[in-house]
């Protein structure tokens, strides 16, 4: 019986080219182990084969895999991928590694080491807030922190000082202070390195290597020592009178800081019940004022009802006065009324009111006619009398029988 020969190409990354693997004909059943020989007896074949992961024609095989060669085609392609080392390939641990290398990647991250000199300094040299190179004008905290006051301000105004800083209400907890810039520097440069600013009396940098005081009289910062070299009451500076209690350590220690805290929370206290006893003098003003403008309101009032009874009683005298001048008003009319009539029936005065001559015969005498006679004519001259006459009988008056 003949058998075709088949041929397998082998493809690996130890090899250069592909080689191919003649199947001995009588060959019926192909395993793993059969291929690992036919590999090894190839001289171009460097590693063992347990390096590789095998496939053929795309299918994986192991030690228990049993390949039919008649089922074979005639050419098929054997390829070799390289194992993991220390695993199989699935990803898994290898042998370089560790518990603690496990443990280690879920582990936090220690922090970068900070350099302490670039830390110091820029505690020194830069605003506690914003960050920024000092620049005049600026400020410290009761605590001795520095600040860009501008910084300081704004952050007030907006509401957004940091819980670190909440001691700080308003302007009362700042102090304003006077840098001293260093010789040929205005105190503006924005070099964080180098420090811009000294001690006026020893000439010490202003960078954290040496102890400064802020006073809170006069607002100049000098050093430790030039306080201590020159002991004095008064500012080395203006002269001003300086009190221990004025002076305010700058970036202190942890205890200076505790230090600075309980006598910034015993003025406080302090001022706090200053205020509760102006409140409480300002109550007790204010009731007395109110007891007070009750009286004077009561008094008032009383003043203002007599004033109202007097103006009352003056209107009343007023309406009298008046009421009396009417009266009088009213006589004098009476009286005028009396006398036009007695004007009307005396003949002097018409109807009308006007003032007429009364006609008398006298007036108008004749010539050569005696004015008596003439007059006794008519009754108009003659004189008014008591007689009566009545209807009846004409009674001679008294003196002509």
């Amino acid at each position: 019986m003949m058998h075709s020969r088949r041929q397998i190409l082998v493809k690996s990354p130890d090899f250069n080219r592909t080689i191919a693997l003649q199947l001995d004909p009588a060959q019926s059943v192909l395993t793993l182990s059969g291929i690992t020989s036919l590999l090894e007896s190839s001289s171009s074949h460097r590693n063992s084969l347990s390096d590789f992961c095998v496939a053929l024609d795309g299918k994986l095989l192991n030690g228990s895999t049993r390949i039919q060669v008649s089922k074979l085609p005639s050419f098929s392609m054997l390829t070799l991928y390289p194992r993991l080392r220390g695993g199989g390939g699935d990803g898994g641990a290898t042998g370089a590694e560790s518990r603690d290398c496990y443990l280690n990647m879920y582990a936090e991250k220690k922090p970068d080491k900070v350099d302490r000199n670039e830390q110091r300094l820029s505690k020194w040299l830069n605003c506690a807030l914003s960050n920024e190179p000092l620049a005049e004008p600026c400020v410290i905290d009761l605590l001795g922190n520095l600040f860009n006051k501008e910084a300081l301000v704004h952050a007030l105004l907006s509401k957004r000082v940091p819980k670190q800083f909440s001691h700080i209400e308003g302007l009362k907890d700042m102090v304003n202070i006077k840098l001293t810039p260093v010789a040929g520097s205005d105190g503006s440069s924005q070099d964080t390195t180098s420090s811009q600013f000294q001690c006026p009396v020893s000439g010490l940098e202003f960078n954290g290597k040496y102890k400064f005081f802020a006073l809170r009289r006069c607002a100049h910062v000098m050093s430790s020592k030039a306080l201590k070299e020159v002991k004095s009451s008064s500012c080395l500076v203006c002269h001003a009178d300086v009190k221990e209690s004025d002076k305010i350590v700058i970036n202190g220690t942890e205890e200076e800081v505790s230090s600075l805290r309980e006598k910034m929370e015993e003025e406080k206290a302090k001022l706090r019940e200053k205020k509760a006893k102006l409140r409480e003098e300002k109550a007790k003003l204010r009731e007395m004022k109110g007891v007070s403008n009750k009286s004077q309101n009561g008094t008032a009032v009383v003043a203002d009802t007599g004033a109202k009874v007097a103006k009352m009683a003056d209107t009343g005298a007023k309406v009298a006065k008046m009421a009396d001048t009417g009266a009088k008003v009213a006589k004098m009319a009476d009286t005028g009324a009396k006398v036009a009539k007695r004007q009307m029936d005396d003949g002097n005065v018409n109807g009308n009111g006007i003032t007429v001559k009364k006609f008398k015969a006298a007036d108008k005498v004749p010539v050569n006619a005696t004015k008596e006679v003439y007059a006794s004519l008519f009754t108009s001259s003659k004189k008014k009398s008591d007689f009566r006459e009545t209807y009846s009988c004409r009674s001679l008056p008294l003196g002509r029988n």
